[in-house]
């Protein structure tokens, strides 16, 4: 089984010898991944509706895996029973849903030993929601596939950590680690930003674009605060910062 590279970021961050739940598994890519590479010891692929397991069941059966991955119908962790799997995946969904699986199925993630979570969507707020509830982003990997870029975060137990605002924008972690797929993406935010403002700047000074111009201002500051992490790459417009 080949993975797209965002899947493969997924399975990357799965320990050798888990016991995985992939939750809204679609077609079943990630755990027939994890088992043909002998990643994982067991995985149940769960999901909400029937449409999607049956997809999943139909790759699974071609496979010949059928025995060794269970296919389950479950809303968020409510099919998951506390101690069962020690890894839980949450891959190609909103990161509000990310949340609120993780908020709903309390029981559950306080067994486990680590979450995998590639929200496509609201990534701040799942990285908030990870370091104020008793969770802690151990690692992070960031992948850019057709012109799109995905975060993955392996999240464990732990303390809360004291982030600003700009690390929860692009991950503490990626920025620490100068990864270079998130310096791709800085470089192509600050472009877009500038362009906004030389925009901004011809449409005269309205109290909406004032207004726009204080937001921009503060989004380019965090640009170039994560981008400092990498050397030698400060380029702001004139009066900006």
């Amino acid at each position: 089984m080949e993975l797209s590279k965002r899947l493969h970021a997924v399975a990357g961050l799965v320990t050798e010898g888990a016991s995985v739940a992939d939750i809204g598994t679609d077609h079943g890519y990630i755990p027939i991944y994890l088992m043909e590479k002998g990643i994982a010891a067991k995985v149940i692929a769960t999901d909400l509706n029937k449409g999607p397991l049956k997809r999943a069941e139909s790759h699974i059966r071609q496979k010949r895996l059928k025995s060794v991955i269970e296919l389950r119908i479950s809303d968020g962790l409510s099919g998951i029973r506390p101690g069962e799997v020690d890894t839980m995946i949450a891959a190609g969904m909103g990161g509000g849903l990310v949340i609120k699986i993780l908020s709903g199925g309390e029981a559950v993630v306080h067994t486990l030993k680590s979450m995998i979570l590639q929200p496509q969507s609201e990534i701040y707020r799942v990285r908030q929601y990870v370091n104020e509830h008793g969770l802690r982003i151990a690692e992070e990997d960031m992948v850019e596939e057709g012109g799109k870029y995905y975060p993955v975060l392996k999240v464990v137990h732990g303390d809360r950590e004291q982030y600003e605002a700009w690390e929860y924008l692009y991950g503490k972690r990626l920025i620490e680690a100068r990864h270079p797929v998130l310096y791709q993406y800085l470089l192509r935010e600050r472009g877009i930003q500038e362009r906004i403002w030389r925009r901004l700047g011809s449409c005269g000074e309205t109290k909406k674009g004032a207004a726009r111009k204080e937001e921009l201002t503060r989004e380019m500051e965090y640009v170039e605060r994560a981008l400092s992490y990498y050397g030698g790459t400060k380029k702001c417009c004139v009066g900006i910062l």
